[in-house]
């Protein structure tokens, strides 16, 4: 093995130092956070948790559709504000450091940015529940297909 240039970042070379977890709210996402909670306070390393919020739909375009956008937003901001308080407690609670990031879009794409943005080494996630992923493909199939990072699936 040859030595790198100082300074060169290599992923997972000496085990995770930043660890990317996906969050929704679902039981599956909240183990996966408290699982890289737990590997980061192992490993010394630091966690990022990030929260995509859906796209707003095209309820929209309908009558009465502004009000549900408007519902929808706030149900969203909600959910954010809440694992924000959790991640907050956390990251007091273990003594680790813990980044809270809100995006919206495309799950995938949206973790995928970040985890390339932040140099993640480690991405964890939760196993979906919903029925269809088993023919399109998982949130956490697709991180894996990248090719780019070690991804933990979480049950």
């Amino acid at each position: 093995m040859t030595q790198q240039a100082a300074g060169q970042f290599e992923l997972g070379t000496d085990g995770p130092k930043q660890i990317l977890v996906g969050v929704d709210d679902s039981t599956t996402s909240l183990r996966a956070a408290a699982y890289a909670a737990g590997l980061a306070r192992r490993q010394g390393a630091g966690v990022t948790v990030v929260f995509v919020a859906p796209v707003a739909s095209m309820g929209a375009a309908t009558p009465g559709g502004a009000g549900l956008v408007a519902a929808q937003r706030e149900a969203v901001g909600q959910i954010a504000e809440g694992l924000r308080r959790r991640t907050e407690e956390a990251s007091r609670d273990l003594g680790i450091s813990i980044t809270f990031i809100v995006a919206e879009g495309d799950a995938y794409t949206q973790l995928r940015r970040i985890a390339d943005e932040i140099r993640a080494d480690a991405v964890v996630v939760g196993a979906s529940a919903q029925a269809g992923h088993r023919l399109i493909g998982s949130l956490a199939v697709r991180l894996v297909r990248a090719g780019r990072w070690p991804v933990t699936v979480v049950p």
